[in-house]
């Protein structure tokens, strides 16, 4: 699932070496914080956050049969 965020977020921004997606998991749940660079960030987040909306539709849909539910989160 990193490679799925990494490869979204790399195809939006202007610095895709900074591209960064660290996993982090729990007892109950996944997460994924991805960070980007300063200047990045607006588009990755998109207009009222609706990109940021769709990665996280699209990381739900993919990992809806998986035991525990994976989260992201733009830092």
């Amino acid at each position: 699932m990193e490679e799925l965020v990494s490869y979204i977020a790399k195809t939006l921004v202007t610095m895709p070496d900074q591209v960064e997606v660290k996993r982090t998991e729990t007892e109950q749940a996944i997460t994924l914080e991805l960070h980007v660079a300063p200047d990045d960030m607006g588009k990755v987040i998109g207009k009222q956050g609706r990109i940021a909306k769709s990665i996280r539709t699209l990381v739900k849909a993919a990992t809806i049969k998986d035991e525990k539910p994976t989260f992201v989160e733009i830092v």
